[in-house]
């Protein structure tokens, strides 16, 4: 380790360790303030994960504008939101990246993406009004220690730095993907400094399957599927959304805001009068099975002396087709004209009910999100400063929120930093 006495010292209004979505635009409007602002990222780069997020595309936020309505979507956490979205909400999100020159679009269940289609456009958005506004950025530059003296932050270290400065923001994110740098450290400071630290755990996480039949359709994505939790002898209430076949199982985002019950399930199962848990997939939840019915007998209608195996082209998915033969019960090389119509309502009743079995989730590297973090009553939501340090605001990810897919995890970024980034210098 280097001696303390040979590093050199850097002084600023507002020090921010962490290069993500929330220390960057809590960098940008520091600045804006008049602030002299450093940044300090571990990685080589900024926003390595917001380079990843939305599978690359980077679903920026959700358009639901009414902020009420917005917040609810975090539970009963959300209440801590209404402040920050009152200042900087869905509408602000996308005004912000439309004036900076790119253009954004607005997809099923509301999410929005740039209309490029690329993360690297918010990327440049954010790092190119960095540089506009001249400030100070390091990179590869891990922080190993943090000091405070009577509930004040002093300065931050690094093997090569010192930095001292009048404020500070930590936007250091939570565990998930922790090739991304995200590696909990900014928890350990903040337990240091007297935050109480909920315990990160995955959320928001591809599910492992039993079935072999899911992992041969590998790649297949259905944009309105239907699924029931079924634990043991209790059913939740179905949620619909879109869903991606993998090599070990399921995906997309119904799949990862449902990722923690089928978890929770997964861990108490027998405590709810059954031995297994698993999901019954419906892919036509629009219609019931007498509409179904009348469905598949239109399609059947047109086809009378095709083999059975044959038959369901063009009414499911041809990956599908194999299993969906296979558990119709009915024999491969039956002629559709001499299928009953009791083995025809059978197999609708199996087309509602497509079940499946979890055996887990993927880890925290494949984890969208991760839970936990820093104790929401210990924060100044109007400011986002600390409740311990008096000079320290925090932002983002690295806040106890539960929340779901859809671009509302960065939308906490965009929000509680722009106003950690605003309110710590004028402070």
């Amino acid at each position: 380790m280097k001696n303390t006495d040979s590093k050199k010292e850097l002084f600023c209004d507002v020090a921010i360790v962490g290069g993500g979505p929330a220390g960057m635009i809590a960098a940008i409007h520091a600045a804006k303030e008049g602030a002299e602002v450093i940044l300090v990222e571990k990685n080589a780069t900024l926003g390595k994960k917001l380079l990843i997020t939305g599978g690359g595309r980077c679903n920026i936020t959700n358009a639901i504008f009414d902020n009420r309505v917005l917040s609810q979507k975090y539970g009963k956490k959300g209440k801590f939101l209404l402040s920050p979205f009152s200042k900087w909400s869905a509408q602000d999100t996308i005004n912000f990246f439309e004036k900076h020159g790119m253009p954004t679009k607005t997809e099923a269940e509301n999410r929005v993406f740039p209309r490029s289609n690329s993360a690297q456009s918010v990327w440049d958005v954010l790092v190119d009004e960095m540089e506009e506004l001249g400030i100070t950025i390091i990179t590869s530059s891990p922080v190993t220690k943090v000091h405070s003296l009577k509930n004040v932050l002093t300065d931050i270290e690094t093997e090569d730095s010192i930095i001292k400065a009048k404020s500070f923001i930590i936007t250091t994110g939570g565990t998930a993907r922790p090739e991304t740098g995200s590696s909990g450290d900014g928890f350990k400071w903040l337990k240091k400094l007297g935050h109480t630290i909920s315990a990160p755990n995955v959320a928001l996480v591809p599910v492992k399957v039993k079935e072999d039949w899911v992992h041969k359709a590998q790649g297949l994505s259905l944009p309105n599927v239907k699924i029931t939790l079924v634990d043991g002898a209790v059913r939740s209430l179905p949620r619909a959304g879109k869903i991606l076949f993998t090599h070990f199982g399921l995906s997309g985002p119904l799949i990862l805001n449902m990722s923690q019950s089928i978890k929770e399930s997964l861990n108490n199962v027998g405590s709810h009068g059954g031995n297994s848990t698993t999901l019954e997939l419906d892919i036509f939840p629009a219609l019931d099975t007498t509409a179904l019915d009348e469905k598949l007998r239109e399609h059947l209608g047109t086809i009378q002396n095709k083999k059975w195996i044959n038959a369901l082209s063009g009414f499911v998915p041809p990956l599908l087709i194999p299993h969906l033969v296979e558990i119709s019960g009915i024999n491969h090389g039956t002629l559709v004209n001499k299928i009953s119509r009791i083995e025809r309502l059978a197999f609708i009743k199996k087309l509602k009910a497509l079940t499946v079995t979890p055996t887990g989730l993927l880890g925290v590297e494949k984890a969208i999100v991760s839970s936990g973090g820093v104790a929401l009553e210990e924060i100044d939501f109007k400011t986002m400063r600390s409740l311990k340090i008096e000079n320290l605001y925090l932002a983002g990810d690295i806040l106890d929120f539960d929340r779901p897919s859809g671009g509302f995890s960065l939308q906490i970024c965009w929000a509680t930093g722009f106003v950690a980034g605003t309110s710590a210098f004028k402070k």
